[in-house]
């Protein structure tokens, strides 16, 4: 039972992220979940000391609010003329730098295991569940996940043309009358909660392969949206599943190998894409010099 609790949350976590990715890949966003896994380190904290209790739901709430400030800023900061990729660098890691500082000046005697936050331990999720009237109805990360997808993908299948616009032509978008500017903080506030919420189940920093991998891969293998998503969420789940095994094999890091799975996924599907593999593109040059010749 403990397995099928530990593969469920992973797939639950596979399938929010891979929704988000395909938007922030399209997007060239990608490492926006990075940026939120590391800058939300101050709102944890803040939350621990505002509460006194390291019970999930404060964390989840001070590093949702964090996160949600990080995308503001990041924004902020293109829009005055920074470049994308450096203002998220340098959101990221003053934020981040800000937690160290934070935990290093307030935390000194309190057992704030940020490891358990940023890094995560998904063997653990069978033993943390959710109580009811007395009932235990399974791992409290199960529910909040489950909620976070269900979210997701209520908001997304809603407004699916307009996030389709703004990925693909936000000029257009805009001409429109399409809010360009709601729907992107709409999406990076769906990224910011879905990584908050993965947190006790991969970990912040594995929620970044998770955001990336699935969707960069289903990338090369389709170039339409709808397509992608699906391809997408396959892919996460099958990465979970087998990495789950693969880590059971080795005796490894379950969410290690869970990535890894998709990295070996990606690759083949940069060798092997009908469209973008590197192999077929060279096998049909070779095929069309033999019949020129």
């Amino acid at each position: 039972m403990n397995d099928f609790w530990i593969i469920l949350t992973a797939c639950l976590v596979a399938c929010s992220c891979s929704i988000l990715g395909c938007f922030l890949v399209l997007r060239r966003m990608a490492m926006i979940g990075d940026a939120i896994s590391h800058s939300v380190l101050p709102g944890i904290v803040i939350a621990f000391l505002l509460s006194g209790s390291r019970d999930s739901l404060f964390m989840m709430l001070g590093a949702s609010v964090i996160g949600l400030v990080t995308v503001f800023l990041i924004q902020w900061f293109h829009q005055s003329g920074v470049q994308s990729d450096a203002s998220i660098g340098v959101v990221f890691t003053a934020l981040f730098a800000l937690g160290v500082l934070l935990v290093s000046l307030y935390t000194r005697q309190v057992d704030l295991d940020l490891d358990c936050v940023l890094y995560g331990e998904i063997i653990a999720v069978p033993w943390e569940t959710l109580q009811v009237g007395g009932t235990d109805i399974g791992p409290k990360a199960v529910w909040a996940l489950g909620l976070v997808l269900t979210l997701s993908v209520v908001l997304i299948s809603l407004f699916y043309k307009q996030f389709k616009i703004c990925a693909f032509d936000p000029a257009m978008a805009a001409a429109v009358g399409i809010p360009v500017a709601l729907f992107h903080y709409l999406l990076m506030g769906l990224v910011s909660v879905t990584t908050v919420a993965s947190f006790e189940s991969v970990g912040a920093i594995l929620v970044v392969g998770m955001l990336v991998v699935p969707a960069a891969t289903a990338y090369l293998l389709t170039e339409v949206l709808s397509r992608m998503i699906i391809y997408s969420m396959g892919i996460g789940i099958l990465s979970a599943v087998s990495g789950y095994y693969v880590s059971v094999v080795l005796d490894a890091s379950i969410a290690g190998c869970m990535i890894t799975m998709a990295g070996v996924l990606f690759i083949l599907a940069l060798l092997f894409s009908p469209s973008h593999g590197v192999l077929v593109r060279k096998w049909r040059q070779k095929c069309g010099a033999a019949r020129t010749a």
